[in-house]
């Protein structure tokens, strides 16, 4: 585990966390989450010489208590130790508290402390070390998401050589919005010791370059701005899935029969609706809850023909704004299936756990019309999931116009998450459309995800970095 890495990701989370039974045995398993879906695949084609730097997920008393790297599943992996303090203060706190809500439109007000900004500098630096022993020389390093957007700078200042890419999964707000952060620049100052930053929309790409010129007084031309005598490239990259291996499972016997089953379970409706999301105030869940209510309330849809699932995998719940989430999910779910469900046959099927692969496959066979509404959303892979396993080409998909998707997707069903009235309307058109139309709007969805997959955008950055590297070296 000595060598040294030509290929380092670095990320908030390992892409597997640290279990303890009751004899107080560990082991690693798979953790969920769609930065683990999009990279591990590129990972796993270098086997071997890759790395990836991140956290395991659970608090240690001190940042001596530290993990040796190991391998697991045929991926080196090196832990970052977090203190409980810091997880309370970088993660839960400034993390998920000032970032998260700031990023997304300010959904919730975003909360500013200074001892939560003070520990995620110094996280950021500790993982910016942990990159700086492992990379080899001139090697690239890719530092994601928003948890880390100071590693860069903080990296190159103890390795110039390195290669370093920046991508952001989640949106990133208008300079009005992030201007409210008492430590903007430092984010901008941050984001700039990489080669290349990288964003799911070309809006957001313009809003970064836009604020390194209100805020830092530089001169941005194009995609680029010049930093310390450095080129730096900021630019859209839309994050995708491994398609063929959800196709893969689409087409198993085993998924399928699940997928019959879990119909006959719902009581055999003509139309199962289904959302699928972590449980975050930015999903809209309980938007999309009332629409259906209200369509039961005015008899536009029958509880006896058309059903709804509800898929809400637990998230920071130590979080109070979380917390507050589900018991109003919940509430409403109970409400719905008070005025609408039969013994044995539910309006709602709701649940709140973590799911395997495997079962949310079967469930994307299961549904009619896959309902996706974000009030923001960087990307939003649960869309693209979809479609890539509807191999028949049957299905239809209900998208938020505030997902990163939607700029792909465009056959969907786009809808506005703020307008009650519209959903309702879209959610009947989808139920409403004949097998035809369905099938026309899907075979095109599939024709952009199958030509734009996880492969295509793990390698076009990847690419983008080498051609400036060289870029560089000419000059």
């Amino acid at each position: 585990m000595a060598a040294k890495s030509d290929f380092v990701v670095v990320a908030n989370r390992l892409p597997v966390d640290r279990v303890r039974d009751e004899d107080g045995q560990e082991s690693w398993r798979r953790s969920p989450g769609g930065l683990v879906t999009a990279v591990e695949p590129l990972m796993r084609q270098r086997e071997g010489n890759g790395a990836w730097i991140g956290w395991a997920g659970d608090a240690s008393d001190s940042i001596e208590e530290n993990v040796e790297p190991f391998r697991n599943d045929g991926l080196i992996l090196y832990p970052v130790p977090l203190t409980a303090d810091e997880v309370e203060k970088y993660y839960e706190g400034f993390s998920n508290t000032s970032l998260w809500p700031l990023y997304h439109d300010g959904v919730v007000p975003a909360e500013y402390h200074r001892a939560w900004w003070n520990a995620y500098v110094a996280v950021n630096r500790r993982f910016a070390d942990a990159a700086a022993e492992v990379a080899d020389d001139g090697a690239f390093v890719w530092v994601h998401d928003y948890q880390l957007q100071l590693v860069p700078a903080l990296l190159r200042e103890k390795r110039p050589d390195l290669r370093i890419g920046f991508f952001l999964h989640i949106p990133f707000p208008p300079t009005e919005l992030f201007s409210q952060l008492p430590w903007r620049r430092q984010i901008i100052e941050g984001l700039l010791g990489a080669d290349l930053v990288g964003f799911q929309t070309p809006g957001a790409a313009a809003n970064f370059l836009r604020l390194t010129r209100d805020r830092l007084g530089l001169k941005p031309s194009g995609s680029t701005v010049q930093v310390d005598g450095r080129s730096v490239r900021a630019r859209a990259f839309p994050i995708s899935i491994d398609v063929a291996s959800f196709a893969d499972l689409a087409a198993d016997p085993a998924v399928q029969a699940r997928a019959a089953q879990l119909r006959t379970d719902l009581g055999d409706p003509a139309t199962v609706l289904l959302g699928v999301d972590r449980l975050d105030y930015t999903k809209g869940i309980g938007i999309r809850l009332e629409v259906f209510e209200e369509l039961l309330e005015e008899s536009k849809v029958d509880p006896a023909e058309t059903v709804m699932v509800q898929v809400a995998t637990p998230s920071r719940e130590r979080v109070e704004q979380y917390r507050l989430l589900r018991e109003n999910v919940e509430r409403t779910v109970g409400r719905i299936n008070g005025a609408y469900g039969a013994v044995g046959n539910p309006a709602v099927t709701y649940i709140h756990r973590s799911m395997p692969r495997e079962e949310l496959v079967a469930l994307y066979l299961a549904a009619d019309i896959m309902v996706v509404t974000p009030f923001r959303d960087g990307m939003n892979l649960v869309a693209k999931e979809y479609v890539a396993c509807r191999l028949d080409g049957t299905g239809a998909l209900v998208l938020s116009e505030f997902a990163g998707a939607a700029r792909e997707l465009k056959q969907a069903y786009l809808v506005n998450p703020y307008d009650i009235e519209g959903l309702k309307s879209a959610y009947l058109e989808a139920i409403n459309a004949d097998v035809g139309e369905r099938r026309k709007r899907m075979r095109a969805m599939q024709r952009q995800v199958k030509g734009h997959d996880v492969a295509a955008w793990a390698k076009s950055f990847v690419e983008e970095i080498d051609q400036l590297r060289q870029s560089s070296e000419m000059l």
